[in-house]
């Protein structure tokens, strides 16, 4: 089978209605996929105002908001026969699910009685959320049921090694590969600093800006983000704190990091221009799977600190390019911050090798690798 010949559905649980690094990523993919003359339908919630127009024939799925204080998520409870019947007149030869909601597991459903390949893309550690929310016990639970879903599959591609092997300790056997994430070199570089846009923040020239670059939720680490804050105060450590982006926990982050510089969502070429303009980005999340925030600072040249976790261990080598710091280490962090702020030869080193491994990660390369796994999982069911 050739890639033109091949006919592709796939699911999301948020193609487009909210801006996050999973369905940019996704959206890239079904770019190149078209590119390679494959042919695409997506099936995801929608909302009638979109974060961004979607790439590719976005077909809408009906949906209900999220519970518990998350409505800006929608969650898909079935598989309505109207889906049902816009599938089977594409008639794919791979589903390919990228949420492991209800939505996704119907649809490996309607796929199997069919006969019809499935494929699953990890994008996020669910099972890391209920710690953030008060329910940690629900974690054990969670991991069994995201087991079952990804053992349901043909073949399941994570971003790193170092989520592959989480998905083999937990017990899935299904093949797993690799489909890494890629970065744009024109957008993100050193060249777009600013420090221009730096003042109209109120970041001076010399301050140190430590960055948050991502949605203002829990789940990314903001409470251990403004802990090292308050200890980099403690300790005399001047810097400025320049977040990128906005989210629900906006305010809550603000009233923890009163000197922050809130400079919002940014897009385009002024996400570039944002994330060169930091000193540091500072990311403590423990539920990336690869984490393109990061990528994106060390093509920028910036030095990044992080948690010790999946995504962050595929990219950083620990005192080279940045910090690896056991996850909730307060002074840890701090440390490694501190030692960024107080050393320039350290910071241009770690900056100018970061650079240099993120050179590696290009997106044409990197979401051909899902064309050719498609064409392999084709091959091996003989089609």
């Amino acid at each position: 089978m050739q890639a033109s010949d091949l006919r592709v559905a796939i699911f999301s649980g948020n193609y487009n209605y909210v801006r996050d690094g999973a369905n940019q990523a996704l959206n890239m993919l079904v770019g190149h996929l078209l590119a390679q003359g494959v042919t695409v339908r997506v099936y995801s919630p929608t909302t009638d105002t979109p974060a961004f127009p979607p790439t590719g024939d976005l077909v809408s799925v009906p949906a209900l908001p999220v519970p518990g204080g998350r409505s800006e998520y929608k969650f898909a409870w079935h598989l309505p026969a109207e889906t049902r019947r816009n599938l089977e007149a594409f008639d794919p030869h791979i589903v390919h699910v990228s949420a492991p909601e209800i939505l996704g597991h119907r649809a490996i459903s309607w796929a199997r009685t069919r006969g019809i390949a499935t494929f699953a893309s990890l994008h996020t550690r669910f099972e890391t959320y209920p710690a953030y929310y008060g329910i940690g016990f629900l974690a054990p639970l969670m991991i069994r049921g995201l087991t079952r879903f990804y053992n349901r599959v043909d073949q399941v591609v994570t971003p790193g090694p170092s989520t592959a092997e989480l998905l083999r300790s937990w017990g899935v056997t299904s093949p797993i590969g690799i489909w890494s994430r890629g970065v744009d070199h024109d957008r993100f570089n050193p060249a777009r600093r600013n420090l221009e846009w730096r003042r109209s923040l109120g970041v001076a020239d010399d301050a140190f800006a430590v960055g948050f670059l991502g949605r203002l939720v829990l789940e990314k680490g903001l409470d251990i983000f403004a802990d090292v804050c308050q200890a980099l105060h403690a300790r005399g450590v001047p810097h400025r704190v320049l977040v990128i982006g906005d989210g629900p926990a906006r305010d809550w982050f603000a009233e923890r990091v009163p000197n922050a510089a809130f400079a919002g969502f940014q897009r385009g070429d002024d996400l570039g221009r944002a994330v060169a303009s930091m000193d540091v980005l500072f990311n403590p999340s423990i539920t990336e799977t690869f984490g393109n925030v990061t990528l994106e600072a060390m093509a920028c040249a910036v030095p990044v600190v992080a948690a010790r976790a999946t995504g962050a261990v595929d990219l950083i080598e620990d005192g080279v390019n940045g910090f690896l710091v056991p996850p909730r280490d307060v002074d840890a962090y701090a440390d490694s911050i501190a030692r960024l702020a107080q050393d320039p030869t350290l910071h241009r080193a770690q900056g100018d090798a970061g650079r240099l491994r993120a050179q590696d990660y290009v997106w044409p390369a990197i979401n051909q690798k899902v064309l050719d796994a498609y064409l392999a999982l084709m091959a091996r069911r003989g089609r």
